[in-house]
């Protein structure tokens, strides 16, 4: 019997139900929907269409809440009664499988997805008929499946017979034809066809504008998807007055508090973070966070995401402290709605992860990198971006904590798959080029190096104009392998470029310009320009330790750098508590046996010989030898 007072059986609850979900009073609603489902299954039996329907409305109780794992049990249980009750092609079966479909496809699950959503398109198609509205409507639903494993031309076809659909039932001018128009127009931009893409969008938001005036919400999102064209192809300046109209647009037509709002607050945070406003856009993203705690509750999907992009935006700024906070409750809170197999699990891993490699804190990082790799390998193919990415972090991790033999292949696979994904020229794979190419000229292959570098340096000048900051990374590290080569006449002039790009595009108290400091100033030392090197290397030790604190790496290789120097010239007393403090920092933030370790026991025990205090010296060169032997090739 029921539990309340105030209803007296379940079609009275399921009035109030409605009226609650309405309010999106999700919790209260849900109480009262379990309340129907046992007053219904008792007056009914478990198995009546009745008991089905309130199956399904706790379903769509919990999606709404965001809670797609737990809706999923509810709407499969609603399925099977559904089946076994009613006739195949009943309308309530095929509602079951697009809501069940839906859920799935939240869940990751794309494949169970795409089943469910062929099995509704074909009893569509045998009732309505190929032609009819509601198919187009099915189409799309497929498309989106399709697009999420990264079958963009197989998607592009079905949401071109959708259009083709909508434009035969209602005229080249309706709002679900423009809305066909740009879903054609995602999948262009998708295979690359940018022009086309931009085109389409345009012809769907003059449609829009012709229909329902300049100011509707219909305006804004077209607005908004035009926005997130140019977003993609980084034209910012393009994208930023889209956005920003789309926002007016929604703050006056559905209010200030609306979750629309707070998705375009923080599509716009985007533009201005990647435009380096980072104070506009924290106040963009700490305002959509708001808005969405309060409208959707602190646990829903969408409130993980704008915890995400805040502690992204703090991560790039170095406020790692405030970031690491952020993004473990993001992670909870996906963990908890979407189940711990879920794409969007990953990536939360993956963006804590970096945090804690940022860090130097490798033992943290390493197993929720790992982690986000298994995922990834389990819901992904095997040349999926996001799968690529992953493996490069991991393999810059093993990078820095010396692991040269690890980071190589876990480069190659990245490479693999993002060259497959994305083609060979495009800005991320400059990345994975750049890396793969560090690991071989950290190992002596330097023939097989060079290339990687001059190919990564070359996608980036193309891609991103000779100024960017990616550029000089390419140019810094393709440097460097020369002044391993001992080719200091090719190396200077690279390291000139890349710290002059740097200052420019970055500031004069970057790390990364102390980082270009520090290379030309190694330069400049071997080529015995000592009074040329000194002032870089003070300068270089002076932005580490303001910009990244007394115990990061970058602190200990300028220490280790101005010590050389002075070892150099003789300098031998200077030189020893440099390497000494060079040394603790790496061995606290590195590990005892890291190959940076060795190379400074090696430095110091070269000035104990100096000085002759041979029999330290030999301590610290079997030491260095004993971590060299340990080293993979």
């Amino acid at each position: 019997m029921k539990n309340t007072a105030h209803a007296e059986d379940w079609r009275t609850l399921t009035a109030e139900i409605a009226a609650l979900f309405d309010k999106r009073d999700y919790e209260h609603a849900l109480v009262l929907a379990n309340e129907a489902l046992q007053s219904a299954e008792t007056a009914l039996g478990p198995d009546a269409p009745e008991v089905a329907a309130i199956l399904g409305d706790l379903g769509v109780l919990h999606e709404s809440a965001g809670r797609y794992a737990a809706a999923e049990p509810f709407y499969e249980r609603a399925l099977t009664i559904r089946d076994k009750a009613l006739s195949p092609d009943h309308p309530d079966i095929v509602m079951g499988l697009e809501n069940l479909a839906r859920v799935r496809c939240a869940l990751g699950r794309y494949e169970d997805g795409e089943k469910l959503c062929r099995r509704a398109l074909a009893i569509h198609e045998r009732v309505l008929g190929p032609d009819h509205s509601t198919v187009a409507d099915c189409l799309n639903d497929l498309a989106e499946v399709c697009s999420a494993q990264t079958r963009y031309p197989e998607a592009e076809e079905l949401c071109r017979r959708a259009l083709a659909i909508r434009q035969r039932a209602y005229g080249h001018t309706h709002p679900r034809v423009a809305r066909s128009l740009e879903n054609v127009g995602v999948l262009r931009a998708a295979q690359g066809d940018m022009d086309e893409a931009v085109r389409l969008h345009e012809e769907a938001l003059a449609l829009q504008q012709n229909n329902f005036g300049s100011d509707h919400p219909s305006v804004a999102a077209g607005l908004a998807s035009l926005a997130a064209l140019f977003v993609a192809a980084e034209d910012y300046a393009k994208a930023e007055p889209l956005y920003r109209r789309a926002l007016d647009i929604r703050e006056r037509a559905l209010g200030p508090d609306h979750p629309d709002v707070a998705t375009t607050l923080s599509d716009l945070a985007h533009v201005r973070a990647a435009q380096d406003v980072p104070a506009e856009a924290e106040e963009q993203y700490e305002r959509a966070l708001g808005i969405r705690q309060a409208a959707l509750g602190a646990d829903h999907p969408l409130v993980a995401t704008a915890l995400n992009d805040l502690a992204m935006l703090r991560s790039v700024q170095g406020r790692y402290a405030q970031a690491e906070p952020l993004h473990s409750q993001a992670l909870a809170i996906r963990e908890k709605a979407l189940g711990p197999e879920h794409a969007d699990v990953a990536a939360s891993l993956a963006s804590l992860a970096d945090v804690y490699r940022a860090e130097n804190m490798y033992a943290q990082a390493e197993p929720l990198y790992e982690r986000a790799v298994a995922i990834r390998e389990t819901l992904l193919a095997p040349h999926h971006p996001d799968l690529a990415e992953s493996l490069a972090a991991l393999a810059e991790l093993y990078y820095a904590q010396g692991r040269y033999a690890q980071a190589g292949p876990a480069y190659q696979r990245a490479l693999a798959a993002g060259e497959t994904a994305l083609g060979p020229d495009h800005p991320h794979i400059a990345h994975t080029l750049n890396g793969l190419a560090v690991v071989l000229s950290v190992q002596g292959r330097y023939d097989e190096a060079e290339p990687l570098y001059k190919r990564s340096l070359a996608i980036w000048e193309q891609t991103l104009g000779p100024d960017h900051p990616d550029v000089a990374t390419a140019l810094g590290n393709l440097a460097v392998m020369y002044d391993s080569q001992g080719r200091y006449d090719e190396a200077g002039p690279l390291h000139g470029r890349a710290l002059a790009i740097r200052e420019g595009a970055l500031g004069p108290d970057h790390p990364l310009v102390g980082t270009s400091l520090e290379n030309l100033a190694d330069v400049y030392r071997a080529q015995g320009r000592y009074a040329e090197a000194e002032p870089l290397y003070e300068r270089a030790l002076a932005i580490a330790e303001e910009a990244l604190g007394p115990e990061h790496p970058d602190v200990a290789s300028s220490l280790s750098g101005l010590a050389t120097l002075y070892a150099a010239q003789g300098w031998h007393a200077a030189a020893e508590p440099l390497y000494d403090k060079a040394l603790a920092i790496r061995e606290r933030v590195l590990g005892e046996s890291h190959p940076e370790v060795a190379a400074t026991l090696e430095n110091l025990a070269a000035v104990y010989r100096a000085t002759g205090r041979t029999s330290e010296a030999a301590t610290l060169e079997e030491r260095a030898e004993s971590i060299r032997a340990e080293e993979p090739s």
